[in-house]
């Protein structure tokens, strides 16, 4: 039985942002919690900046518009592998 990395993918459910933090809630309960200062972009932008997000891909990602900002599920859940 093979499976597909598209059954292996935790999707977000909720994205939420304060001054210090990105806050996102995956589909399995986990709570994931980076700092802004990871993401540039998203640490300079203002509090309604931060609140209109919305989801790439069913959440797999998250996009932000007016700060052309786009950041991948995999990319919080393993750092490691992405370059920033």
């Amino acid at each position: 039985m093979s499976t597909s990395a598209e059954d292996c993918e935790v999707l977000a459910v909720d994205v939420s942002c304060n001054n210090e933090t990105l806050d996102v809630v995956l589909e399995d309960g986990r709570r994931v919690s980076v700092p802004l200062a990871w993401f540039p972009r998203l640490l300079r932008a203002t509090p309604k900046q931060r609140t209109a997000w919305e989801f790439l891909g069913r959440g797999r990602g998250i996009h932000w518009e007016s700060i052309d900002e786009d950041i991948s599920i995999a990319s919080l859940l393993h750092p490691e592998k992405f370059i920033w």
